[in-house]
């Protein structure tokens, strides 16, 4: 296998994740659900209440990498224009021309945040970015610098003058991740670090080539045939208008993951085996990253939402339901234990 071993690539995430640690106490998971969006090359929705970090997060993890960071605050007011930029007239030396004014998409980090304030319109300005890396002003179409990266957070409880994303466009996020609120010792820990005078330094950590060498290594992790096909399975289980939906599919679900959602769950699956130190993907990957990978493409039922049945809970169920094939699966296993 060429580019990084298993180890280094692990050594690397560890040394990104403790400079992370140093601003951002906790969050353990959703600091690696972030980074598996960073490595599979996805772009990730932070979805929590005021307070809890988010946008620190990013900032961090910005210090921590040395990418073009930028900022869209986003608000019902946002045009296009204000995202991806404008031809502006100039004057130079008496004659008049177009000069390109970049807009923040243009970076390679960028926090979109409060996405739901912004227009659809405003907001299909942005997704449009992430799904085909380019932009294009007056008819001129601009490559975006890779590695480029989308962390867009939203606020669940404030509905008032907030645009939902619709499903289409929430499927171009390969991670939808929760960031629940702190427990009492992680609340105790954050009292502590954000009200006292020590300020906690970030240095970087990896540049742009080092993402993006360690992006093609991910595609290299094995992935055994007993495991795609039960992410297959799983997929097709999801969906209640098909032959082979699981129960609770077909009495809490509307529609069920697709394609895109079965891509995201294999790639996702393979940074997380090469974070934990391996190259092949196990069953622990798939059961670990099907959550943050699918509850966002997932509609659940009229009678799922009025009986307050969460994706995340539904999630659970199908896990529950649709066989693994254990015996083909640890047979590979076993064939690449050490």
């Amino acid at each position: 296998m060429s580019g990084e071993s298993p180890s280094e690539f692990q050594t690397r995430v560890a040394e990104v994740r403790e400079a992370v640690g140093r601003v951002i106490v906790g969050q353990r998971p959703v600091i690696d659900e972030v980074l598996v969006c960073l490595f599979a090359g996805g772009h990730v929705l932070l979805e929590g209440a005021p307070g809890l970090g988010k946008t620190l997060l990013v900032r961090t993890l910005a210090e921590a990498m040395t990418l073009d960071f930028s900022r869209i605050q986003f608000t019902p007011d946002l045009m296009p224009s204000d995202i991806v930029g404008t031809n502006m007239v100039v004057e130079d030396e008496g004659r008049k021309r177009f000069e390109l004014q970049k807009g923040p998409i243009f970076g390679q980090l960028v926090l979109a945040d409060e996405i739901n304030r912004a227009t659809p319109k405003t907001q299909s300005a942005l997704l449009e970015a992430m799904a085909e890396r380019s932009v294009t002003i007056a008819g001129v179409r601009h490559e975006l610098e890779a590695p480029f990266f989308v962390l867009a957070t939203e606020n669940p409880i404030e509905m008032e003058g907030t645009y939902p994303l619709p499903e289409a466009q929430l499927d171009r996020f390969l991670f939808k991740v929760l960031v629940p609120s702190p427990d009492e010792d992680t609340l105790v820990g954050i009292l502590h670090r954000t009200t006292g005078t020590a300020r906690a330094e970030v240095r970087p950590i990896i540049d742009g080539p080092t993402i993006l060498r360690m992006r093609e290594t991910i595609r290299e992790v094995r992935c055994a045939e007993a495991i795609a096909r039960y992410v297959a399975r799983f997929v097709r289980a999801s969906d209640p208008a098909h032959a082979d939906a699981a129960p609770s599919a077909k009495t809490l679900l509307r529609y069920g993951a697709g394609v895109r959602g079965a891509q995201s769950v294999i790639l996702a699956a393979k940074v997380a085996a090469k974070m934990a130190g391996r190259d092949h993907v196990g069953m622990e990957d798939v059961r670990r990253v099907i959550p943050p990978a699918l509850r966002h493409r997932l509609i659940p039922s009229f009678e799922a939402e009025a009986d307050g049945v969460s994706t995340d809970a539904i999630l659970e169920r199908l896990l529950a339901e649709v066989p693994e094939s254990s015996a083909g699966v640890r047979a590979i296993e076993g064939a690449h234990a050490p």
